[in-house]
């Protein structure tokens, strides 16, 4: 018996590949297993090879597993490209209609299964993925009955017939994997999972349902991977509280269209990847100027340009802090879970209209669209915070004047009123502006307003700004990282510890303003300073050198090859630093 397991599914795009990991993955997790997904797929929308690798463990996992139990492979391509993840023993079992091969050098055990013959039998091809799910639990030794409400709630519209041949295509993938069977694979029975009902969802879904939590009701966004998911969850979900969602033109429309949402006091978002964040520059500007709320989902992708658009980097982090021209005060957060992105969300559309102020969410790719296991949210835990919005009647302005908007204040926060409001009224303008928002290039004024502004963040606060597991007073390493190699980190802590390094781990949830009083005790504790990332020119490891210091203990391991950091890399490179 066995606590966890890695199992991947492969093909070309188009063959089923992301529903076999689906039914697979929802019928684990329902079993009570915790579960970690990364898709790797190709920038079209047909062909190119795709696979789906699911971690299942007894106990809470949120990183991609270095080896391969079990490959589900529809093609011999998916056996060239994934044959040599597999542990020694591990299982191919593979569709019979391509011939498929192993190399001589691989340890792996092949089955060949007439995935496509047995479900053309049962009236089309198509159901090949799920004679491949039957012949899994038949290996797995988990019976194709835990599959059954998966496949209802999936297939369930197409028709109870095209249900009950899904099913039959499972039973008889089943029976035949248990002929071919040559002695029972004990060595990947899982242990019993705790049965208790938990989460199971991308990060994406989880920033969308932050956002409806969070009081959300209205998102401009056009598509692009990886953060379309979000628009695509709150065109369904928006409507029944009242809200919509507009696809618009390009970037440049859904950025200022979210500004003058929130102007009008609808709490908005919008949500891109780098190439649209590229584009909203100019209005995040225009945000910070004219000191309307803003929230924005980064979903950081391979750059630059078009770059990778469907692989995992972590390189829009300088961009995001410093890619406004001019200065304005910008928060940028970096949630490392699921369960944290969903809090995170909320907390943005908070923090956003204290400091009425542009808010950054970043993620990146395998944390947007990685499926995690997610324990129950707490919506006790929710806090709508609306700062200086003022909601009672404004007194009568002397001489028919104008509203201060944009009084100089000493927290740097003036109020804010909504369109309409008596006695509300004033100027909004990108120039430079007074305190009732009339256009004004005095010095003195400038000046006065640009202190004003930048006092914000001095006065912000964030509950946690880095997560921390401190297990040693003084140890060998601090490991620090953002985003989704949290996990990653905290795997590699573990073979270390065993290995005689003393290590110690910082993720930093707040990337601007940067944390640096929380970081300074724990890089000075340290021997060295280890950070990790998904980029090429140690983006994180340069913040904190410029706002932490004691860059002579500071170094690097650097993924920016489009694949996420698995845990024996950071293992093994850490173990050449000692």
């Amino acid at each position: 018996m066995i606590s966890q397991l890695s199992w991947k599914v492969g093909g070309q795009q188009g063959e089923g590949i992301e529903s076999t990991g689906e039914v697979f993955s929802i019928a684990l997790n329902r079993m009570g297993y915790y579960l970690y997904g990364y898709r790797h797929f190709s920038s079209r929308i047909k062909g190119g090879h795709t696979n789906n690798k699911i971690r299942v463990s007894t106990t809470q996992v949120r990183a991609i597993s270095d080896d391969l139990d079990i490959l589900v492979a529809f093609d011999q391509e998916t056996i060239d490209v994934n044959v040599y993840e597999l542990r020694k023993g591990g299982l191919v079992i593979a569709d019979s209609k391509f011939n498929p091969s192993i190399p001589d050098d691989c340890s792996a055990v092949l089955y060949s299964v007439p995935f496509t013959e047995i479900a053309t039998e049962l009236g089309t091809s198509l159901m090949k993925n799920m004679v491949a799910i039957g012949a899994t639990s038949a290996v797995l030794d988990l019976g194709t009955e835990q599959f059954q409400n998966v496949v209802q709630e999936i297939y369930g519209r197409k028709g109870q017939q095209i249900v009950e041949k899904n099913l039959e295509a499972i039973s008889k993938g089943s029976s035949y994997m248990k002929q071919e069977l040559q002695f029972d694979r004990d060595d990947l029975f899982l242990e019993k999972a705790d049965g208790n009902k938990r989460m199971f969802m991308i990060g994406n879904d989880a920033i969308a349902l932050g956002a409806v939590a969070g009081g959300a009701r209205f998102m401009a966004a056009y598509p692009i991977t990886p953060a379309s998911e979000i628009m695509e969850y709150l065109i369904k979900k928006l409507p029944d509280f009242g809200g919509t969602v507009i696809q618009t033109e390009d970037e440049i429309a859904a950025c200022t269209m979210a500004i003058g949402a929130n102007y009008a006091g609808t709490r908005t978002l919008t949500a891109s990847a780098g190439p649209g964040l590229s584009l909203m520059m100019e209005a995040i500007g225009l945000s910070g100027i004219t000191e309307q709320p803003l929230v924005i989902v980064d979903t950081q992708r391979g750059g630059p340009s078009t770059g990778l658009p469907t692989k995992q980097e972590q390189s829009d982090l300088m961009a995001m802090i410093y890619g406004t021209h001019g200065e304005i005060p910008k928060i940028v957060m970096a949630p490392s879970t699921v369960q944290e992105a969903f809090y995170d969300t909320i907390e943005a559309f908070n923090l956003a209209e204290e400091y009425q102020c542009p808010v950054i969410l970043l993620t990146d790719l395998q944390l947007s669209l990685g499926k995690q296991t997610v324990e129950p949210l707490d919506y006790d835990k929710i806090q709508i915070r609306r700062g200086k919005l003022v909601q009672e009647e404004l007194p009568e302005i002397e001489n028919k004047g104008y509203f201060k908007r944009f009084e100089v204040t000493d927290d740097g926060v003036s109020p804010r009123v909504l369109p309409g409001m008596k006695n509300g009224i004033h100027h909004v303008t990108g120039v430079e502006h007074d305190e009732t928002g009339k256009p004004s290039e005095v010095a003195t004024n400038r000046k006065a307003q640009m202190d004003k502004r930048l006092r914000k963040l001095s006065a912000m606060r964030f509950d946690t700004p880095v997560h921390q597991n401190l297990i040693h007073p003084e140890p060998d390493v601090l490991f620090v990282g953002f985003n989704s190699t949290r996990g990653t980190i905290e795997e590699a802590m573990v073979r270390l510890e065993k290995d005689g390094v003393k290590a110690n781990h910082a993720h930093v949830r707040l990337l601007h303003p940067f944390p640096a009083d929380e970081m300074l005790p724990l890089v000075k504790a340290a021997k060295k300073v280890v950070v990790v990332e998904n980029n090429a020119t140690g983006q994180l490891a340069s913040l904190i050198k410029m706002n932490v210091g004691h860059a002579e203990k500071i170094c690097s391991i650097l993924k920016y090859d489009g694949n996420p950091l698995l845990p024996h890399e950071v293992h093994s490179k850490c173990k050449e630093l000692f």
